[in-house]
């Protein structure tokens, strides 16, 4: 059966209209045997997404939360009783016993960006699997600490950019760097027009001291693609943005909002690539592009969401060759069970990743050294936006007290 099969099985075994089955009478419904417990540490709208994501790939189980706001707890209750009975799920008192319980193999950290490296710190003393959520860190410091504690780490330490198994960058990436059908990348570009940022317990996202700043808090996503696809260390970062439009007048606790709402970045590659991209938080859909333009031809691949009541496709590939061989245009999804799990698909695969490594099977998932690279070029673009200058981004590792060649 393949793995998809088990999943749809599973999302059926879990539907109340299957509920008069008894147990001995489940064959195609009846839910396997897990190989791994996973601990979820921070049980947000990410949190609560990991729940559910780890009990329908179905080679997992959850089997305990750890989050300091009783609300969020509730909502982790909720998600996991879709799955098994809500007793079940462990609730524990303090970090140091989620992270130490000798019941479970694996945690998933998705607290917010600023308490992930101290939260890391206590969870790598566990020797567990890891999968820290974006972005790895807010500070260039505490990046490079993360980096450094996975190269001497034990057991499987992945970082959350899922968006490269989201459907269309999937698709891209077989295209541009497996296929090689547009010859050598030469540009960049992505495009993301979106809503503005939800809410959060302390409201921590509208704030860059808290968040890293938004093209570090959200944008992590994209640098790392642009280095994906660069396939080489960035130089250089220029950035220009603002907070034209969201939250000027929000304060919390005595603070008012500081992140940016737009921006646009201009990313300089040692191999001569050269990438940028526009950001647009206050627009009335969801709306992603990436276009790449090589030495043979072209490719643009988008997703969309823009609430209209006429359907028409929400993604699009395009490969055009001209002259130099076939051309296509295509429309990259997956089956709509595993896309309405989240991240269109990209946080399910990123579990069948996550667990392939630990597995012992080989995998693209985003190693901390990649989630390191995202974050520099996030603070560099922050960086340039503050100060209106191009940012040196081996200076800028210098002035973080990192050497290039140690990192």
């Amino acid at each position: 059966m393949t793995r998809y099969r088990e999943f749809r099985n599973k999302a059926r075994a879990i539907n109340p209209r299957f509920g008069y089955l008894p147990d001995a009478d489940r064959y195609v419904l009846a839910l396997g045997q897990p190989r791994h417990r996973f601990n979820v540490i921070g049980c947000g709208v990410n949190g609560q997404e990991h729940i559910r994501v780890t009990m329908l790939e179905g080679r997992a189980v959850i089997h305990g939360v750890y989050d300091p706001n009783p609300r969020s707890i509730e909502g982790a209750r909720r998600e996991y009783a879709q799955f098994a009975p809500p007793e079940r799920l462990v609730v524990y008192d303090s970090l140091e016993a989620a992270c130490h319980d000798p019941a479970v193999d694996g945690l998933i950290i998705a607290t917010p960006n600023h308490t992930h490296i101290a939260v890391l710190r206590e969870a790598v003393k566990s020797g567990k699997h890891i999968l820290l959520e974006k972005p790895m860190a807010t500070t260039l410091q505490d990046a490079h600490e993360i980096m450094r504690l996975a190269e001497g780490y034990g057991a499987v330490l992945q970082v959350g950019l899922q968006y490269r198994y989201k459907p269309i960058y999937v698709e891209a990436i077989h295209e541009a760097l497996t296929r090689r059908s547009i010859g050598e990348i030469k540009t960049i570009t992505i495009l993301e027009h979106r809503e503005p940022f939800l809410d959060k317990v302390n409201q921590w996202n509208k704030f860059s001291k808290y968040s890293g700043g938004t093209l570090v808090e959200k944008c992590c996503h994209y640098f790392d693609l642009f280095n994906l696809f660069a396939q080489s260390r960035p130089v250089s970062v220029y950035a220009a943005g603002s907070q034209a439009v969201n939250f000027l007048d929000f304060e919390y606790a005595g603070e008012r909002s500081d992140v940016l709402d737009n921006a646009f970045v201009i990313v300089t590659y040692a191999n001569g690539v050269r990438a940028n991209f526009n950001l647009c938080m206050f627009a009335p859909m969801v709306y992603e592009e990436i276009v790449l333009c090589g030495s043979a031809g072209r490719l643009k691949a988008y997703e969309n969401e823009d609430f209209l009541p006429a359907h028409g496709p929400h993604t699009g590939l395009e490969v055009m060759r001209g002259e130099g061989g076939p051309s296509r245009v295509a429309t990259p999804s997956y089956p709509a069970l595993i896309e309405m799990t989240g991240h269109n698909g990209g946080t399910y695969f990123e579990h069948v990743n996550f667990i392939d490594r630990i597995e012992g099977r080989p995998t693209n998932a985003a190693t901390a050294e990649e989630g390191f690279w995202s974050v520099v070029v996030g603070v560099a673009a922050e960086t340039s936006v503050r100060s209106g200058q191009v940012v040196d981004i081996e200076a800028l590792l210098a002035q973080n007290g990192i050497r290039l060649d140690a990192a």
